[in-house]
């Protein structure tokens, strides 16, 4: 894992990386500030970051509009001390040593504002549940 001085970096892995990743970097950056690295990628990314993603962030005061997905790599990977994937299965890549979790989530794409709100409001949850284990000492 980290040294004691070292940030921990979390990379978020979705196979579009325009919907949940992003809502879950822009979280993660706005609750944990500089504390913890943030990264988010796709296994095949998109074109662009949902727009109801980045309305239903918008509400919540958190702008996600100048994210763009970005491809999934192994350097990401091994640069990142916690790798949260959220539906992309066999496609995202293990490395020993590194905490994966696997967040199930339904997927934002398609869906009207009130299925990303819900959305929205899971993974909030779950990001503010990863800041205090990131950032509590034992």
């Amino acid at each position: 894992m980290t040294q004691p001085n070292d940030r921990p970096s979390v990379l978020f892995v979705c196979v579009h990386n325009a919907g949940r990743s992003q809502m879950a970097a822009g979280f993660l950056l706005e609750l944990a500030g500089d504390s913890i690295d943030v990264r988010s990628a796709g296994s095949q990314p998109g074109f662009a970051v949902n727009p109801v993603a980045v309305e239903a962030m918008a509400e919540l005061g958190i702008d996600i509009s100048g994210a763009h997905p970005k491809i999934l790599t192994a350097d990401a990977v091994e640069a990142s001390d916690v790798v949260i994937t959220m539906g992309c299965g066999d496609e995202c890549p293990y490395y020993p040593g590194k905490r994966y979790e696997d967040w199930v989530l339904d997927d934002p794409a398609g869906q009207g504002i009130e299925v990303v709100r819900r959305v929205r409001d899971d993974i909030r949850e779950r990001v503010e549940t990863l800041i205090r284990s990131l950032t509590t000492k034992d």
